[in-house]
């Protein structure tokens, strides 16, 4: 059978980030591996770096299975998740049974990947040597996604651990990249290098909190018009989402005596 068609959704400005580009590299990297060598990688970096925008764009590019582990899953309700991200609509069955289902819907296309986002959790929950049972008899790119500690994690899991060709640590983003993220998220809206560089210092380079800014931004521009020249440091007189929780309020009434 013939592999999918690659396609490609995501725009060249998002393919520019730094853990995107890093991301899709590491996925070739396991997918074009010699016969001989391991065939699962891992991302790992902390919240907010934009993990999660890397594997979207590897998912398009290569028509990729990708599966987000929730917190409730056990063994079946991964596997179940595979199969349906697999094309397998209402898998039935016991969970050995799953396990056989996926192995050969995902070894029909060796060259597919599977990317497995929040991958901490199949190690938290005892449930990561279910990968590596897919990993070994499909023969598929494997590619783990997850927090700063999954590295760790996986360490203590021999088995699993072995098995990894290489790993890609997700970086904060630099100045590029909130520029790249500018283009997306604040079209057509000017703004200088100085007032990037103070939320991206402000976001402590995490992708997340740097998006909610650059909207936040534009809905300012919205409300207020654009100033002349764009949004500079002393032009924009909106909000820079920092992440940081509300200081506790004292409860009092406005305007009462305490």
């Amino acid at each position: 059978m013939s592999e999918p068609n690659e396609t490609v959704n995501s725009t060249r400005t998002l393919a520019a980030l730094k853990n995107v580009h890093g991301f899709l590299q590491l996925t070739l990297k396991i997918r074009d591996r010699a016969p001989s060598l391991p065939n699962m990688g891992c991302m790992y970096g902390f919240s907010g770096y934009g993990k999660t925008y890397a594997t979207i764009y590897t998912q398009n590019k290569f028509n990729a299975v990708r599966v987000e582990v929730g917190d409730s899953w056990n063994k079946k309700s991964f596997v179940r998740a595979v199969l349906r991200e697999a094309g397998v609509a209402e898998p039935r069955g016991a969970t050995s049974d799953l396990m056989e289902q996926a192995i050969l819907a995902l070894g029909e296309y060796p060259n597919r990947p599977l990317i497995i986002d929040e991958a901490d959790k199949l190690v938290d929950k005892g449930l990561i040597e279910l990968v590596r049972e897919i990993a070994e008899h499909a023969q598929i790119p494997v590619l783990l996604v997850g927090e700063e500690a999954l590295p760790s994690k996986l360490a203590r899991v021999e088995r699993v651990h072995n098995r990894i060709l290489d790993w890609y640590p997700a970086v904060p983003c630099d100045l590029i990249d909130c520029r790249k993220l500018a283009e997306i998220f604040l079209k057509g809206v000017e703004i200088d290098d100085a007032l990037l560089n103070i939320v991206r210092e402000k976001a402590q380079g995490r992708a997340r909190r740097i998006v909610v800014t650059l909207t936040k931004m534009k809905e300012w521009v919205v409300n207020n018009g654009a100033p002349a020249g764009g949004l500079t440091p002393s032009t924009y007189k909106g909000e820079i989402f920092t992440g940081e929780a509300p200081a506790a309020r004292n409860g009092r009434l406005p305007g009462r005596a305490a």
